[in-house]
């Protein structure tokens, strides 16, 4: 796709100009991406879809200036990424979509819930907090919903007889909702005799900034998270949360390849690489599970599979629906900024899920966990939790 960046845009941002002048470049119109992606496939609008939004990123190279229908089309891609795994051409559609929203973001008149998210939910003790004020109203909302706001798991301490190999990285959401998943991975490595430690002043991974367009907070938020974990030499960082994962891996591209950002990303794993050297049982008295793979794990990280034959090594019959390259509709703060669609996109995932009659859906990521759970009728967990040494 042919692409001339406006003169005044070059100059002010040359790298970022460059890079996404190569990736539009790389688009063939060819249009395989539109087949995949749940956005066009729900709304059947060309500007809907990858190419029409890479389209409209082209305007924004070349005009040097925000246009409403830009900033309504790109706050409507999920950044799921089906379309990469589908590009026949290597289009590096997300990377490009960041850019083309922090184009807009100057112009961008955020509203106060998405202000509200973007200050409360990285910072765990205000959202720790929120999380408290609202939990004595619970018995008001949906009783899925009041389900999370009981969540009480503890952490567990490391045991100091052995040497940290692994930081298990607990987010923002994840550890004020779900945090017996970073308890279950404890208690996996404490049967394993693998070491372990918590990053105390762990930071937000820069996710939810990066995917609104506000690139130099995202930066922040990862380069503090980077010295607040402090990795030692021999240590590997677990992320239990995709969507966490997908962003820690990516820190040596968005912070310029830095050489400390890079080894933090090299050194990133998500737990089913890391548990799937290791042999386990059944955890629970479930038998038929069916698994939702994460659009971060399976479309951003690129693992599949992986789980998949963990799981069914661990002895559970694997379910795998339909429609499984598709979003669930939770997409960061997507589930909550653009509700109707997240909905719609949730209830077609979930049908497809339930479909096979499990007994349990499991998943890989916080977002998906929640957004599923609150309206699923069979339990919805995170992987892990089905397992046991």
């Amino acid at each position: 796709m042919y692409v001339n960046p406006a003169d005044e845009l070059r100059a002010r941002q040359k790298t970022q100009v460059e890079r996404a002048e190569e990736i539009v470049r790389s688009c063939v119109h060819c249009g395989f991406c539109n087949a995949t992606c749940p956005t066009y496939r729900l709304e059947g609008d060309e500007l809907d879809g990858p190419r029409g939004r890479i389209y409209l990123i082209k305007g924004l190279l070349e005009r040097a200036e925000a246009n409403e229908v830009a900033e309504l089309h790109l706050s409507r891609c999920l950044t799921c990424r089906a379309c990469e795994t589908t590009c026949p051409s290597g289009v590096a559609y997300g990377e490009l979509v960041e850019y083309g929203r922090e184009l807009l973001s100057d112009h961008h008149k955020a509203t106060f819930l998405e202000r509200a998210m973007l200050a409360v939910v990285p910072n765990v003790r205000l959202f720790t907090a929120f999380h408290r004020i609202a939990r004595p109203f619970r018995s008001f909302l949906n009783p899925k919903l009041a389900d999370q706001l009981q969540r009480k798991a503890g952490m567990r301490k490391p045991s100091d007889s052995l040497p940290a190999r692994v930081v298990i990285l607990q987010g923002c959401v994840q550890r004020v909702l779900t945090s017996e998943v970073a308890e279950h991975l404890a208690q996996l490595l404490d049967a394993l005799d693998i070491g372990y430690r918590f990053a105390a002043q762990e930071k937000c991974c820069g996710a939810m900034h990066l995917h609104a367009g506000r690139t130099k907070q995202a930066q922040q938020y990862m380069r503090a998270n980077i010295e607040a974990v402090a990795l030692e030499p021999d240590e590997v960082v677990v992320s239990t949360a995709s969507g966490c994962g997908v962003t820690l891996k990516d820190y040596g591209r968005a912070l310029d390849n830095d050489p400390d950002a890079t080894l933090f990303a090299d050194r990133t794993m998500d737990v089913a690489e890391f548990l799937g050297e290791f042999a386990f049982e059944k955890q629970s008295g479930f038998d038929r599970i069916a698994f939702q793979s994460p659009c971060t794990l399976q479309h951003g990280q690129r693992i599949t599979g992986v789980v998949e034959s963990i799981l069914r090594g661990a002895g559970y019959e694997v379910l795998i629906s339909a429609e499984a390259n598709q979003c669930c509709g939770s997409a960061g703060t997507y589930s909550v900024l653009k509700p109707t669609r997240s909905r719609q996109l949730r209830a077609k995932k979930l049908n497809a899920l339930l479909e096979q009659q499990p007994d349990a859906i499991v998943t890989a990521n916080v977002g998906c966990h929640l957004h599923l759970e609150s309206v699923s009728p069979v339990p919805v967990l995170h992987w892990i939790q089905l397992l046991s040494r």
